[in-house]
């Protein structure tokens, strides 16, 4: 993944920290950032929701609050020295991923911060959009990490399907670059068309022939969750950064994640690059 163009998604009433997480980490990778301010109108409601007067004041509220982000967020990086845009979407929730989807087409990185992160119904907005209606890579930055985009130690969370090899081949860069990759699987199983003989041996290979410096790391469960072992592994070897592949999909506009990728979702303690 060469990345050229970052959209970071934050929300209207609190994007501040968000928005120069993302200029730092566009200027890291002399990157052109796009802004976008996100929020939508209240639900009415009641048992048959109408548009009351109180509705109309509080959707003039954010609409007011929203354009005054979007000033803010012009006057933070016009005192940076980078390439950026700002803009706005204001629609109803349930149609906010759509509109983020659009324009998550035309960037190589979304980026979650640690403000959207804690945002509940902004994560899932920007990750139903860019993650699966769009297809683009994922950056979840949680509260209190330092992301990177040139990271030392990769955890490269590793099971032997299509989505792990996307996440892999979108942080290709980013691993050859790095001092080390850790290729880490948990429980594994040899098995012919899955692992092979010696699981973690096949895409260690591949990486290897990019020049990349891997150690494979095998670990055991111990009756933990496979989530809580990664995050573990990560912290143990100081890694910067999880890469990992999204298991999930969007089915009546409801967002079904597997359990590893649910528990990265919500409670990841470092930076995670998704991919699906």
């Amino acid at each position: 993944m060469s990345v050229r163009t970052i959209l970071a998604v934050v929300g209207a009433s609190h994007g501040d920290e968000d928005v120069r997480i993302a200029a730092d980490l566009c200027a890291q990778a002399d990157a052109h950032l796009s802004i976008l301010v996100a929020s939508w109108a209240p639900e009415p409601m009641g048992r048959y929701p109408t548009m009351t007067p109180g509705w109309v004041e509080q959707r003039d509220r954010s609409v007011q609050a929203l354009k005054e982000s979007v000033e803010r967020a012009r006057q933070l990086l016009g005192r940076r020295e980078i390439s950026y845009d700002v803009d706005s979407v204001y629609s109803e929730v349930a149609a906010a991923d759509y509109d983020i989807g659009e324009r998550s087409i035309y960037c190589d990185l979304l980026l979650v911060g640690p403000n959207a992160f804690a945002d509940p119904d902004l994560k899932r907005q920007v990750i139903g959009g860019g993650l699966l209606q769009s297809g683009r890579p994922l950056l979840l930055i949680p509260p209190d990490t330092e992301p990177t985009l040139q990271p030392k130690t990769v955890l490269l969370a590793w099971d032997s399907r299509a989505q792990s090899a996307r996440a892999a081949r979108e942080a290709l860069e980013m691993m050859t670059k790095a001092d080390s990759v850790r290729v880490t699987m948990v429980d594994p199983t040899a098995s012919l068309r899955g692992s092979g003989d010696e699981p973690g041996a096949d895409v260690a290979t591949y990486l290897a022939r990019h020049g990349i410096k891997v150690t494979v790391d095998t670990l055991p469960s111990g009756g933990k969750s496979v989530a809580q072992v990664l995050q573990q592994h990560a912290v143990d070897v100081s890694a910067d950064i999880i890469v990992m592949g999204a298991y999930g999909h969007s089915r009546m506009r409801e967002f079904i994640f597997g359990g590893v990728t649910r528990s990265m979702l919500d409670k990841t303690k470092l930076p995670v690059l998704m991919a699906r």
